[in-house]
């Protein structure tokens, strides 16, 4: 069971977020860190070669820094990765990464790609169908649960009434959501043992990527503004001094509330 997992370096949760008003892109010279959904798919895709045997391969695009993402994972246990790392990917949207992706993914040998459900700076949530679309297989998205039997694959999928079961042969892809497992930590020895792992660092040239679809020029969606959303205004803070039960109700029945 050979299982690719997608990941990507975005910008720290607790950093502050910028945008270059040139370009509408992220400024990216900030901490950066493994997409924490990412972490599930990592571990996800350790737990299946840890019951049915293989190798895991973590696959990521970005910039040359986007590294320590990648050493991450393997040093939660991946056995090797692929880096594509070119300046004309710069910019690249939904459908230009997963063109990337794709043609990586095409270079080695998987019966399932997993992805984390979305990642916490685009938050699109499109790039896992969009590389299945072109790798054409079949997606299974949003899942809570993920059993390999044999030359299939059975989940659950989360919806707002529950749970919906799935089967499907391999190969997959899926992507996974936060509660699935509780990602694990890398160990000292995973950390000093990833420095070992293979990475192999590809440019677009390497892939054969047609560079006409990559980058800001070759993206087929664009921002075209964008705003600081406006501050929070003071709620409205009601003393009880014997009448607070009606001051409530007055206050509800204002913003139609009741």
């Amino acid at each position: 069971m050979n299982i690719a997992v997608c990941v990507k370096q975005v910008i720290d949760t607790e950093a502050e977020k910028r945008l270059d008003p040139a370009t509408w892109r992220l400024d990216r010279n900030v901490t950066c860190i493994l997409n924490p959904y990412d972490e599930y798919a990592v571990e996800e895709a350790l737990r299946i070669k840890e019951a049915h045997g293989g190798e895991v391969t973590a696959v990521c695009m970005g910039p040359q820094k986007a590294e320590d993402a990648v050493r991450k994972s393997l040093a939660m246990g991946v056995d090797s990765a692929v880096l594509v790392v070119d300046e004309a990917l710069t910019g690249s949207d939904v459908q230009a990464t997963a063109y990337v992706l794709a043609e990586a993914l095409k270079g080695i040998q998987w019966d399932l790609v997993i992805f984390g459900v979305r990642s916490t700076d685009g938050e699109t949530g499109c790039v896992p169908a969009a590389v299945a679309e072109r790798l054409g297989v079949p997606l299974l998205s949003t899942l809570a649960k993920v059993e390999v039997q044999g030359s299939s694959v059975a989940v659950h999928r989360e919806t707002e009434q529950g749970y919906v079961s799935y089967e499907c042969p391999l190969p997959a892809v899926l992507s996974v959501i936060k509660g699935i497992n509780e990602p694990r930590y890398p160990s000292m020895k995973g950390i000093m043992g990833a420095k070992k792992k293979p990475l192999d660092v590809k440019d677009a040239s390497a892939l054969g990527l047609d560079t006409a679809q990559v980058g800001l020029s070759g993206s087929k969606t664009k921002v075209l503004s964008a705003r600081i959303p406006e501050p929070r205004k003071a709620g409205v803070k009601i003393e009880d001094d014997g009448t607070g039960a009606q001051k409530i109700v007055e206050f509800l029945a204002s913003q139609k509330l009741v």
